[in-house]
């Protein structure tokens, strides 16, 4: 049961005709990842480049490129791991229930991993400059592992026990790093290499680390499941992948799984930093040049017959949507038990994941609730706002259960409806300034800077949401283009931003007093309202990666009383392209028109895309 290692789950595909291999050359550098993006958008098969230029393992893309595929490749564990978690939540199910859980010890046992003598990662080395240079994006500072694990134990208490396997940005040439000697090592906040790294710091040690490629499908997506505390990733990947981590442990070094396909291995010394990227990053912009930690590479390993296992992030969604998906699938079900009184969170892909968050928290205090306002949901909010990466969110939009039992947390029209059908302005907006976000986020005054807003609705609605452009709004001069994106909402082409606030200040206050433009709760202001009311997907991910909240959040009518800042009109919010913004990611059109011809009649992904 499960894949020993990533050939057996590429022998299944081909035999399951999930598989199309491209046997012409193609360049890694921008072809592999376009074709990988033009497929991921078909919702089409795996792929495997069979002859990638200027090196001589093969390719694999768009392994998880479907949720259909991903359940497939763990069709025989998903269930079991989903009771596990069931178990988690409510250990007294399994006797109550004995029977529904007979087959839980069994995947218990894999969560035990093994160590071994002999390990096929072992049997090869070779130099960076001979791996697969995989450039995603025309500006990428270089090439990139965009599927790395990247492992490392705590200094202070070594082992796999207290191991951490994360899925960290690693740079293998390009800026200043010495070829064959350094890579980068681009790990962001609330990440527990962190951690690690801090323990060897203090120490005054180097941080030994090791980055793997491929292996057991559940190993990937084991690098990037935020697991609770205390359940190292290799237990994990052994429960999902159906078979116990096998691992090998070399002299004075960490664990290596013994079926990965490529191993890149060294130390991070103290202070060792250099500058990583640029990288075309999940918000669909660059994200810039910064000094971040250097890998000082000591050996690099591969398996018999390796594949370098590969995908190309952009503009949501992409490929990592599915893991998304998978993680929702198995974790959702822990939320109330981390978060007492939260139903369900949903991170936005098309947002960009960490920018915006959706909620579904309770009103559990009724005898005590003597008016019909947002209570107990801002306790609930700022909780999760204390939650590991659930704490690089800008906005977190929250509603009670009580007032609409059935809604679909996943249905953000419907809940956005629901939202601002309550939502009171002059009393529901809470923020955090000068505070952090998410690494990747431009949208801040630098790296990490950002600020926060909860939404928080509960209650009766208070209006009804106009759907039709008014024929006699009265724009304030410069602004134009106005837009319906969806009930409520009101999308406002403004001028280019000049590097300040004064064009959203005057756009709040020279609002009619009577002008219809009132009657939308939300107005944002954009560079092309055409694009951003074009569809959901468009709308979502300018709004929400191209404000931050303290600085582009206005309003009609606005005040401040006693540090609460509200408004008792429309709330604005200035999703305009500002001067401190990263660029966003354009794909090369020599590029484009060589994928096109792939697809041509007679090429070899015709068909496909």
């Amino acid at each position: 049961m499960g894949y020993r290692n990533l050939r057996a789950c590429v022998d299944d595909l081909r035999r399951t005709r999930q598989l199309v291999e491209v046997d012409v050359e193609v360049d890694p550098r921008l072809e592999a990842a376009a074709i990988q993006r033009r497929v991921y958008e078909a919702q089409g098969p795996a792929l495997l480049f069979t002859r990638p230029r200027g090196t001589g393992f093969p390719m694999l893309g768009n392994l998880f490129g479907t949720l259909e595929r991903t359940r497939f490749l763990f069709r025989d564990t998903l269930d079991a791991v989903r009771k596990l978690v069931e178990l988690k939540v409510d250990p007294g199910a399994l006797a109550r229930r004995p029977l529904r859980y007979a087959g839980v010890p069994l995947a218990a046992l894999h969560l035990l991993p093994r160590r071994v003598r002999n390990a096929p990662i072992r049997a090869h080395a070779t130099t960076l400059d001979q791996l697969p240079r995989l450039v995603s994006w025309p500006d990428d500072g270089g090439a990139f592992v965009t599927l790395p694990q990247v492992y490392t134990e705590d200094p202070d208490r070594p082992g796999v026990a207290k191991s951490n396997l994360g899925m960290y940005r690693v740079q293998i040439s390009g800026n200043d790093y010495i070829p064959n000697r350094e890579v980068g090592l681009h790990y962001q906040i609330h990440r527990g290499i962190g951690v690690h790294h801090a323990a060897a710091v203090r120490r005054g040690e180097s941080l030994r680390v090791n980055v793997f490629v491929g292996g057991p499908p559940s190993m990937t997506v084991a690098a990037v499941m935020p697991l609770p505390e205390g359940l190292p990733e290799f237990a994990f990947a052994g429960a999902l992948g159906g078979r116990a981590v096998r691992y090998v442990r070399p002299a004075g070094g960490p664990a290596l799984p013994a079926e990965a396909d490529f191993a890149i291995c060294g130390v991070v010394d103290p202070g060792a930093r250099k500058l990583e990227g640029p990288f075309g990053d999940h918000l669909g912009y660059y994200s810039l040049a910064h000094d971040f930690p250097v890998l000082r590479v000591e050996r690099v390993l591969h398996r018999p017959g390796a594949i370098w296992l590969f995908t190309s992030v952009g503009r949501p969604p992409q490929e990592d949507t599915s893991f998304g998906a998978l993680i929702h699938e198995l974790t959702g079900p822990l939320v109330p038990t981390v978060v007492p009184g939260v139903k369900a969170v949903h991170a936005v892909d098309a947002a960009g994941v960490h920018p915006l968050l959706l909620a579904v928290g309770s009103e559990r205090y009724e005898p005590f609730r003597t008016l019909e306002r947002p209570q107990e949901l801002l306790t609930q909010a700022n909780a999760i706002l204390g939650q590991g990466q659930m704490s690089l969110a800008k906005y977190l939009l929250i509603i009670n259960q009580g007032d609409a039992p059935d809604l679909d947390l996943h249905d953000i029209p419907a809940f956005l409806r629901h939202l601002l059908e309550r939502v009171d302005w002059s009393r529901d907006l809470h923020f955090q300034t000068r505070t952090t976000i998410d690494t990747l986020d431009y949208s801040g005054a630098g790296l990490n800077q950002g600020s926060k807003v909860v939404i928080a609705a509960a209650g009766p609605k208070l209006r009804k949401l106009p759907t039709e452009l008014p024929a006699n709004l009265a724009l304030p001069r410069g602004f134009h283009a106005p837009r319906v994106v969806a009930p409520g909402i009101l999308a406002v082409e403004g001028p280019p931003h000049a590097g300040d606030g004064s064009s959203l200040r005057r756009f709040c206050g020279t609002i009619p007093p009577h002008d219809p433009t009132r009657e939308f709760p939300l107005v944002v202001i954009v560079d092309d309202s055409d694009f951003t009311a074009r569809s959901w997907r468009n709308f979502l991910w300018v709004t929400f990666t191209r404000s931050n909240p303290a600085v582009d959040l206005d309003g009609v009518d606005a005040f401040c009383d006693f540090k609460h800042w509200g408004c008792r009109g429309p709330l604005v919010v200035d999703a305009r392209i500002k001067p401190h913004h990263a660029p966003p990611l354009l794909d090369d059109p020599a590029v484009e028109k060589r994928v096109d011809a792939l697809a041509a009649p007679g090429g070899p992904l015709h068909g496909i895309y």
